[in-house]
Order: C-alpha cells, then sequence, then structure tokens
C-alpha cells in the first residue's frame, strides 16, 4: 500500500449506486464538518445522474471533494475504493441515503483534529447512531452507555457488557485509516452485509478507543429497495450466510487473550447467526429451514469450541433449535425488537 501524506483530520467515503435522489443530502451533513473533512463520492457504476450530482459537488469543492467512478462491484467494493483513495488520518463510510447531525459532526471533528495536535490518535471512535425511520415521529438514538466509559480512552480491559441491540455497527465506528490498512481489511466483491465484516475484523487490531455519547449518524429506515428490508434479506439469505460463514473464518475466539473482547466478539459473531435463523425460519421453507440446520451444524463440525461459545448465548440457543414451538418464538421475538428499535 502506497504511503501518503495525511492532508486531512477525517475522510468520510460515501458509495453511490443509482443514488441521485438522496446523495446531495448525505454529501451536504459530511461538507458541514469544515476545510479538515475530506469528503470521497465513490460512484459504483451508476446509470442515473450520480456522475453528474458528483462531479457538481466536486467543482463547487475541488480542495474537499472528489467524484470517484468505479465499475460495479458492491457496497464492499465501493468502501474499499475510498479507503484506497483516502486522505485522511481516521475514515469513515457514510451511505448515501443517510445523514450526519451537523452539530456532532462539529463535536468529532473537533475532538479529532485534538488528538492529532497532541499525537494522541486512538484507533477508534464510537458515537451514537439514529434510526430515522421514514413516517416515523419517534426517533430510536442507540446508544452505548454504560457498556463503554464516556468521553475517556479506554482499552477492552474496560468494555463492559453490551446491552441487546446496542452492538458497535458501521454506523457508529470511525477508524485510525491506517489501522484498517495494516490490518489488511479486505470486503469481497458483489456481496451484500459486508458492512458486519468491516466492523468486526479490525477489532482483535483495535488498542485504544473513545466513545463520545452524541447522535452522529442518522440511519435512514424504509427507503423501498433497501437491502435490509425484511423479504430482501430473505431473498439475499445465501448472502447473509456467506458473511456469516466468512466471518466465522477469521479468528480462532477461544484464542483471543481479552476476556472482553473475546466475549465481544462472540455475542457480535451470535448475532450474526441468529440474524439469517429467524429469517430462514419466517420463510419456513423445506429448503431454509434445512439450511438453518446446515448453518449451525457446519459451524459445529468446524468449531466444537467456537460453537459452545456462541451457542451458550441464550437467543442463540433457541435460533439454531428447529421445531414448530421454538419457530413460533423466534418469530414473536423478532415481531417484538421491531417495534422495540425500529429496523427494517
Amino acid at each position: 500500500m502506497t504511503d501518503r501524506s495525511n492532508e486531512f483530520v477525517l475522510t468520510v467515503a460515501i458509495p453511490c449506486y443509482n443514488s441521485q435522489g438522496y446523495m446531495g443530502k448525505a454529501i451536504r451533513s459530511a461538507l458541514s464538518g469544515g476545510p479538515s473533512v475530506e469528503v470521497l463520492i465513490v460512484d459504483d457504476g451508476s446509470t442515473d445522474d450520480t456522475a453528474v450530482i458528483g462531479r457538481k459537488f466536486e467543482a463547487d469543492y475541488p480542495d474537499r471533494v472528489r467524484y470517484i467512478y468505479k465499475e460495479n462491484g458492491g457496497h464492499g467494493d465501493a468502501v474499499m475504493t475510498g479507503l484506497r483513495e483516502a486522505r485522511g488520518v481516521y475514515f469513515k463510510v457514510l451511505d448515501s441515503d443517510d445523514w450526519f447531525s451537523e452539530d456532532s459532526l462539529a463535536e468529532v471533528v473537533d475532538h479529532l483534529e485534538r488528538w492529532i495536535r497532541y499525537s494522541a490518535c486512538y484507533d477508534m471512535m464510537i458515537c451514537n447512531y439514529v434510526y430515522d425511520r421514514q413516517g416515523s415521529r419517534r426517533k430510536v438514538s442507540i446508544g452505548y452507555a454504560p457498556s463503554l466509559p464516556v468521553r475517556e480512552p479506554f482499552a477492552w480491559d474496560h468494555v463492559g457488557k453490551f446491552r441487546p441491540g446496542r452492538y458497535i455497527l458501521m454506523h457508529s465506528v470511525i477508524y485510525r485509516r491506517q489501522l484498517l490498512l495494516d490490518c489488511g481489511l479486505e470486503l469481497p466483491k458483489h456481496t451484500f452485509y459486508v458492512d458486519n465484516i468491516y466492523v468486526y475484523y479490525p477489532l482483535p487490531h483495535v488498542k485504544s478507543m473513545y466513545y463520545m455519547d452524541t447522535d452522529l449518524y442518522h440511519y435512514y429506515i424504509g427507503r423501498e429497495g433497501q437491502s435490509v428490508n425484511e423479504k430482501i434479506m430473505i431473498r439475499r439469505i445465501d448472502q447473509q450466510l456467506f458473511v456469516t460463514n466468512s466471518m466465522r473464518d477469521m479468528y480462532d475466539l477461544n484464542k483471543l487473550e481479552n476476556e472482553n473482547l473475546r466475549r465481544y466478539m462472540a455475542e457480535y459473531l451470535a448475532i450474526m447467526y441468529i440474524v439469517p435463523s429467524v429469517l430462514l425460519n419466517k420463510s419456513g421453507t423445506e429448503e431454509h429451514l434445512a439450511k438453518k440446520d446446515k448453518l449451525w451444524a457446519d459451524l459445529k463440525e468446524y468449531d466444537p469450541a467456537m460453537y459452545k461459545l456462541i451457542h451458550r448465548q441464550t437467543l442463540a440457543r433457541l435460533s439454531s433449535i428447529n421445531n414448530p414451538a421454538w419457530n413460533h418464538l423466534l418469530k414473536y421475538g423478532y415481531s417484538i425488537s421491531r417495534l422495540l428499535f425500529h429496523f427494517n
């Protein structure tokens, strides 16, 4: 990887695919961070006016915005293109239908600038994100207190147990760019749900963290065709299974020395097994129920110790069972979770 000078405090990469209807809001919210924020508009082979809009922003902000066209390779490939082209000390992904809170972004950039000024560049900053569901007046903020110390540097030894539904996602994380390059992060092309790999894979390399209890990221839910739409997720279940198995193969969790890191990664991986299990159950076809059984059987055969570590999570245990009573319970729990957290 060619070394480049750090010209910006933060690079915001915005993957775009046929995003002409909403990308402007995302770009303007990133630009509100000021001159120390670089904005990369990564066009993943769009066929609409994404290029026109991207080039217009580049012309209007030539010192801060770059429009990058690439052949279609999927969301993960666009993220990797942004990472390779970034010139910021820190790196953040903003999906083209989401946006930042301007006040929170200003606060985040101020902190990053001070870290760089005093040579205290922590590996990862974590912020809250907000489920901004179309047509809903209630906005659900996902924060991480008391699981994480607030506004002070910390390591894995100081990380507490996370509450259900409060795991670190791409929406909430800002990584030090060089850490992502050094750890060898790679995201597969033409694959959905790789944001989980983006968050999960670098974690053992993260030694220092900082949590700001501020609602930075607005995660828009409800647009037709979104990858998190339940029906679309069931249709793309094989990609979910591919990502889950890929994450299973990345690390032997039992060999991680830090107990808190091991516990958190096991809980995260358990969620990766629970989600497709519930979706396969909701579909209910013989083919899909057989895939659910195979998912868990493969894990048990691949690494019995990892299976035991993940299976000790209550929801993971329930989701691995395949009988009508448990299947009904899973469907009920999933429906309640949707009401509480407003996802998909």
